[in-house]
């Protein structure tokens, strides 16, 4: 099944409710044609707010521009944007069979039951729902059940798919098989997509880049690789992992270094002048004592499966959490050295906007 590629092209676009409360800053945001981009931050972020925004489900604040493709939706109602929308509750009608649920788009837009047979037909095959034409929703597993969803939303050709936390719903095992999934069929229909999201594991293995939000504003956008590795913010770095805040007092910063462990570790030159900086726990080696390495003591060892966690006790910064290969061998009481190197250093001060 072949389906429109287009932009989406978000320009000032904010919400300010009757009350006066602002569920979105004006943002501007682009997304490319065929492009998953998801929408990641916590609870009351403002990420639902600008899907719904997208969809023409809610009113934006005059001065808005929302443009699909070359043709301005600002203003058109939902039902005349070209959207698929697919939602938490898969919202899949219990009555009626697989088949039946998939082809009801096209069913109340008078398609002739032959076309209609014959779309449904090859997005049962798209999706690989083979054999469960005529399965009630009842019958099927929550990954049968979320294809269903997904083939419904584009058998109507739809411009752009929205996706609204498509996953929450769901226990972590199966939510950690179903998003692959998830991930794989968006690839197979190569259409413009936005997926909105508070997990962050599951808009890394989902999206090709991120926006992530804050507050009502996004914070920064790109692959998620980068901003993993190079966040340039404080909220993207602790909101997509985990990190140690490195403290670094007057002499240090005069020094040009960050004490660890009564080492000094080169500060990055665009960070000289930051009273703080960030670091991974998968970014602090810990091995034997030896020269030039930092001196610390193991707090704690924490055995989790395909990794061991200590947390480090040293002379000059706060307990550090480090995570190490899970044939780590020290544990609590253990004199250990530890290193990282300068360019896994992050900032930990917000940018001007």
């Amino acid at each position: 099944m072949e389906l429109e590629r287009i932009p989406i092209d978000i320009a000032n676009c904010a919400k300010t409710y009757a009350d006066g409360t602002r569920g979105l800053q004006p943002t501007d945001l682009r997304v490319e044609a065929g492009e998953v981009l998801a929408l990641l931050g916590p609870s009351g972020c403002g990420k639902t707010t600008l899907l719904r925004l997208i969809a023409g489900l809610e009113s934006p604040d005059a001065g808005t521009r929302i443009v699909f493709g070359d043709q301005d939706v600002t203003q058109r109602p939902v039902e005349h944007r070209g959207v698929g929308m697919v939602f938490q509750s898969y919202a899949l009608f219990p009555q009626m069979t697989v088949a039946a649920n998939i082809g009801y788009g096209l069913r109340i837009r008078g398609v002739s039951p032959d076309e209609e047979k014959r779309s449904v037909g090859e997005l049962v095959d798209l999706v690989r729902l083979g054999g469960l034409e005529n399965k009630r929703p009842a019958e099927l597993s929550g990954g049968q059940r979320q294809r269903v969803a997904l083939a419904r939303a584009v058998a109507v050709r739809p411009r752009v798919l929205l996706l609204d936390e498509p996953l929450a719903a769901l226990d972590a095992k199966l939510k950690e098989s179903l998003r692959d999934e998830l991930a794989e069929l968006l690839r197979r229909l190569h259409i413009t997509a936005i997926h909105v999201t508070h997990d962050q594991q599951e808009a890394l293995a989902i999206a090709d880049r991120l926006a992530v939000m804050r507050a009502g504003r996004i914070v920064q956008v790109g692959r998620g690789e980068d901003l993993y590795r190079a966040p340039a913010h404080p909220f993207v770095a602790e909101f997509l992992g985990r990190v140690n805040r490195l403290a670094r007092e007057a002499d240090a910063i005069t020094q040009g270094v960050v004490r660890l462990g009564g080492s000094a570790v080169p500060c990055p030159t665009v960070w000289l002048a930051h009273a703080s900086l960030l670091v991974r726990p998968e970014d602090i080696e810990v091995d034997t004592p030896q020269p030039g390495w930092g001196a610390a003591t193991v707090e704690r060892r924490t055995f989790l499966g395909d990794r061991v966690q200590l947390h480090l006790r040293t002379a000059d910064q706060p307990v550090l959490v480090a995570d190490v290969g899970r044939d780590n061998p020290f544990g609590p009481g253990d004199a250990v050295g530890l290193r990282i190197h300068p360019e896994r250093l992050m900032t930990s001060q917000e940018s001007n906007p």
